[in-house]
């Protein structure tokens, strides 16, 4: 007569590789599926082109003179000839101020100063780096 064993030992190690390879499977192409939810957007006001803000640039060279376009003026004079000639440019625009690196720095300052002082907002200074 052949003894049954009481208390069988069960090999759950298949199982285990199975569960742990369909695991990996669904973390896999969990991230590649995409839910697209159905929408209806409401229709907006049609919009203008936006026009570009032209930009200002005033450049100063190191025999102290201050170049808008193709005017030109002396530095102790440039605030209040600035302050004449601003009509013609939008007080939104962009303004980048060229210095010679020969020029002292509060020359450079002043003209920042008066540009501001103008009523210009979005001033920079510009450089070569």
């Amino acid at each position: 007569m052949s003894e049954w064993n009481d208390n069988p030992e069960l090999n759950i190690t298949p199982l285990v590789d199975i569960m742990l390879v369909l695991l990996a499977i669904l973390m896999v192409t969990t991230p590649a599926m995409v839910y697209q939810e159905k929408i209806t957007l409401p229709d907006g006001t049609k919009s203008s082109i936006v026009k570009k803000v032209p930009e200002l640039e005033i450049r100063i060279s190191k025999d102290r003179k201050v170049y808008i376009k193709k005017d030109e003026f002396n530095l102790n004079e440039f605030p209040d000839n600035f302050v004449m000639v601003k009509s013609k440019y939008n007080i939104n625009s962009r303004v980048y101020i060229k210095a010679d690196e020969s020029l002292k720095y509060k020359d450079v300052m002043y003209v920042l100063k008066s540009v501001k002082e103008a009523g210009f907002t979005k001033v920079s200074l510009e450089t070569n780096g």
